[in-house]
């Protein structure tokens, strides 16, 4: 089965190929498409109305099968008004670049402590104008200010460097390639798509 997949991401995009690729599922990104890409608002209030909107242009646009995904941070400890949500990467207009990322959200651990944290992973699937599939998953982790040893950042993933799994206590950059894996926004991804594949709704 081959998808287009709704990001010009390239860290995202690979990702998500070698976890999809497991499922015999071929993807490809908006920039191999050598198209004009829509211009897409993205001005949902929820990770799961941003990752549909996106979808629905780039169906509409290309008519093949496309998912999209989105995402949002949200802390347990924070006041309502400093949420990111769907935000994650804009702070009072200014889009952050990673180094201007990890700055911020560290200061914010400086100041509020440790922040229990949760990223709300949505995907919207549209293989046709009657086939539409959608999920949203969340996993709680903590954002710390000291980031990791390594300050050789993801390129696409800055808060990696900052993130630590509630379970073992170890930095994400600690964890072994499995557990990792686990903690990844794909892992939820993936059992969207198995569950797809299991259904018959894709082959």
């Amino acid at each position: 089965m081959k998808l287009l997949y709704g990001t010009t991401n390239t860290a995202k995009i690979s990702v998500m190929e070698k976890r999809l690729n497991k499922l015999g599922i071929e993807l490809t990104g908006l920039d191999n498409l050598n198209s004009l890409i829509p211009d897409v608002p993205e001005n949902g209030s929820t990770p799961l109305e941003n990752a549909r909107q996106k979808a629905e242009a780039y169906y509409r646009a290309f008519k093949v099968p496309v998912f999209s995904c989105d995402s949002g941070l949200y802390f347990d400890n924070v006041p309502d008004h400093i949420q990111p949500g769907v935000h994650v990467r804009t702070v009072n207009g200014k889009r952050l670049t990673d180094d201007g990322m990890v700055a911020y959200y560290s200061g914010l651990a400086h100041q509020y402590g440790n922040l229990t944290a949760r990223y709300k992973n949505a995907i919207c699937l549209i293989l046709d104008n009657n086939h539409i599939y959608e999920a949203m998953e969340s996993k709680r982790f903590i954002i710390t200010e000291k980031q990791h040893k390594n300050k050789i950042m993801k390129k696409g993933f800055p808060l990696d460097s900052l993130s630590i799994d509630i379970k073992s206590g170890k930095y994400y950059y600690d964890l072994a390639e499995e557990e990792l894996e686990q903690m990844d926004e794909e892992e939820g991804f993936v059992k969207f798509f198995e569950e797809i594949i299991k259904r018959g709704l894709i082959k």
